[in-house]
């Protein structure tokens, strides 16, 4: 398979995985889908990314994230909805 076919191929590829994420209703790989900051006071943020595959991740970060930050915790997800759920329950129950 030559480079130029191979490239083809991929595209056909991410445009396939784009449209079965759209009917399953999940994001792309890496993608934010939660954001916020722990409380006013405090530089930690909670984070929840996407695996591209229904899960998530959520990070408790601490500093500038996406650009310089430090990852307090992770904890990974089955589903981006209990990640966010998590999230949300973290936030809210935050002093």
């Amino acid at each position: 398979m030559t480079d130029e076919t191979s490239l083809a191929r991929l595209k056909q590829l991410e445009s396939e995985s784009v449209a079965i994420r759209k009917r399953l209703g999940i994001s792309s790989p890496k993608a934010v889908i939660y954001q916020a900051s722990i409380n006013a006071v405090d530089d930690e943020t909670i984070v929840v990314e996407a695996d591209g595959f229904g899960g998530a991740t959520l990070s408790v970060v601490e500093g500038n994230y996406p650009i310089d930050f430090l990852s307090l915790r992770e904890t990974r997800f089955q589903s981006e909805r209990a990640a966010v759920e998590e999230a949300e329950r973290l936030i809210d129950g935050a002093p």
